[in-house]
């Protein structure tokens, strides 16, 4: 057998366990199942996400549930106004003895056996813990007791509290451009999740619920390794290449591809982001998302399907226009896919 056919033949075979890894996440977590794909594509292209949703939706159940599906730990800190980095990577204590100790965190304990790092309300802390989180994310790596710590399977998932404004600090744009994706996670619609969500007691006893989820369904110290494979298999024909090409024009001259919205002028609209690492994000998002499709090569929907999770925090809009959220890019994106021939 030639490499090309070992590597999709192997490609086949984790196919088959990342659908199983999201049927055991679905045992848990209900009404969700684009959430859960996002998430899937994310881990298959080893990419940190920030998650963002209302309180009480399931996000902890959820980053739970995929922790124990991949089989390793789960670490878990909550974002504060007085945290400091070193909160983080240090637990401080007095002994029996009343003398102080400085012991490694759970994060530093975990290093190498934590796929799931969660930060939860990310937007409470201050930017010198944002900046720790920063290098973690992009070198898998930190320095402490005078030592590097590697992560070699870390990702990060973050939330953000989109409630309250008071003693809360926005993430700058480089630190979301870190984020591989931001998936918005809502409560379901679906009557029937509803109607168990609330009446069904299996429903409020997490801890119970996620015994439903079969430990290991894949092995998280392999996901690199068919990460990279997806990458090298999953083909974006010339023409592909060139739609690609033409939503990022799009996305930063507007109006030299006709775009135009109401009560905006496009010209002054895009102020930043839609970077070419954004665009490669998007590359490797829409192949994992093509090699979960059962297809190993990319197709426009592959690429609308992840546009907006990967694409929409990159993009940085005049001032005046961000008074209005998330509406004008989003408006933007939609207009950018009208205005783009697809192949």
């Amino acid at each position: 057998m030639n490499n090309v056919s070992q590597a999709e033949q192997e490609l086949a075979e984790w196919r088959e366990r990342a659908i199983a890894f999201e049927q055991e996440i679905q045992k848990a977590v209900i009404g969700q199942a684009r959430v859960i794909r996002l998430a899937t594509i994310c881990i298959f292209a080893r990419g940190h996400v920030m998650i963002e949703g209302d309180v009480g939706v399931g996000k902890t159940t959820l980053l739970r549930a995929v922790s124990r599906a991949l089989g390793g730990d789960f670490a878990r800190v909550e974002g504060t106004v007085d945290m400091m980095p070193s909160d983080i990577l240090y637990h401080t204590y007095l002994g029996d003895d009343g003398r102080p100790r400085v012991e490694a965190s759970e994060l530093l304990r975990l290093a190498k056996t934590l796929p799931v790092f969660f930060f939860n309300e990310i937007n409470r802390a201050r930017p010198q813990v944002h900046s720790l989180l920063l290098r973690l994310m992009a070198e898998r790596s930190v320095t402490a007791f005078n030592q590097l710590v590697r992560f070699p399977y870390l990702q990060v998932f973050a939330d953000r509290n989109m409630v309250e404004r008071e003693e809360t600090f926005e993430l700058p744009a480089a630190a979301r451009d870190r984020f591989f994706m931001e998936i918005s996670m809502q409560a379901p619609t679906d009557p029937e999740a509803r109607r168990k969500l609330v009446f069904d007691s299996a429903f409020q006893d997490v801890d119970a619920l996620l015994e439903r989820v079969k430990p290991g369904t894949v092995d998280y110290r392999r996901i690199g390794h068919v990460a990279r494979t997806i990458q090298e298999t999953v083909k974006a024909s010339a023409t592909l290449q060139n739609y690609v090409l033409g939503l990022w024009r799009g996305l930063t001259e507007p109006a030299s591809v006709g775009i135009s919205l109401p009560d905006v002028d496009v010209t002054t609209l895009v102020k930043g982001g839609a970077s070419p690492r954004g665009l490669a994000t998007l590359a490797r998002a829409a192949r994992v998302r093509a090699w979960l499709e059962g297809r190993d090569y990319l197709t426009p929907d592959d690429i609308k399907d992840v546009f907006f999770e990967v694409m929409a925090h990159r993009i940085f809009v005049d001032p005046i226009h961000a008074l209005r959220g998330d509406e004008p890019v989003k408006q933007l994106c939609h207009a950018v896919f009208d205005a783009t021939p697809v192949p």
